[in-house]
């Protein structure tokens, strides 16, 4: 296929949270889709290392910007080094995320903190810093959580008060930013094999009997769902919560 067919050709992404599991998956499917692709990565700078190798050896583009999705001076700056480098931002896709909890009456408040500071703060930085690149067809997604739609086990309210604060988040900058011609949709996964939550892990014995199609689901599947949202053939897609779980909330 030739480059000018793809439907991202000429785009300039950047992912955070993008050097493994459901951001990995991401990264190398816009790259594949002909996009140029920078990525955040936090703890896992050989893996970030790894994913640019398999780009650049597929004749892609990439670059890995070492950034804490919870510090907002290093999300800026990762917003600043991609527009620096490549010239333009037209896509973000808002991954980065941590899971921590427990009953709620054992929650440390430095878990509560650190929390909203990765899945809250740091989506509400690098939505405000990308957009203000942005041209007309330019297009913010974020990672949700089918949690927030039916929560399958205790422990996990932390986790869902954070993609809930997302998903309200989302509904509302489509007024803000819809008359700009960007577009803003949330995914959320359901029961998706990572390493936060490996099917086998512990989680998967609660949830795997609900789900509707018997598996798990793998990062390219939520990936898929995310390049649709990024293209031009979405164009019309904007405040949409969009649910790939395998049925498990259904």
């Amino acid at each position: 296929m030739s480059s000018h067919t793809l439907p991202l050709a000429g785009k300039v992404a950047l992912v955070t949270g993008g050097s493994r599991s459901i951001g990995a998956a991401i990264v190398k499917r816009l790259a594949a889709d002909g996009a140029t692709v920078a990525f955040t990565y936090s703890a896992s700078p050989a893996r970030a290392a790894e994913v640019v190798r398999d780009i650049e050896a597929a004749g892609g583009r990439a670059l890995a910007i070492a950034a804490d999705a919870g510090n907002p001076d290093a999300v800026r700056a990762a917003v600043a080094h991609t527009v620096e480098t490549f010239g333009r931002l037209d896509i973000l896709v808002n991954n980065a995320g941590i899971a921590l909890g427990g009953p709620i009456g054992d929650i440390a408040f430095e878990d509560y903190e650190r929390m909203i500071a990765v899945n809250v703060t740091g989506v509400f930085v690098a939505t405000q810093e990308a957009t203000r690149h942005m041209q007309q067809g330019g297009r913010v997604i974020h990672i949700g959580s089918s949690m927030t739609r039916y929560a399958a086990f205790p422990g996990a309210s932390l986790y869902t008060l954070t993609k809930g604060a997302v998903t309200g988040f989302n509904r509302s900058l489509v007024r803000d930013l819809g008359p700009r011609g960007i577009t803003v949709n949330t995914v959320h996964p359901g029961p998706t094999d990572t390493d936060m939550n490996p099917d086998g892990g512990p989680v998967s014995k609660i949830v795997g009997p609900g789900m509707a199609i018997g598996r798990y689901g793998q990062p390219q599947e939520i990936a898929t769902v995310v390049a649709f949202l990024a293209s031009p053939a979405a164009a019309f897609v904007t405040g949409a919560d969009i649910v790939a779980d395998g049925g498990f909330t259904a």
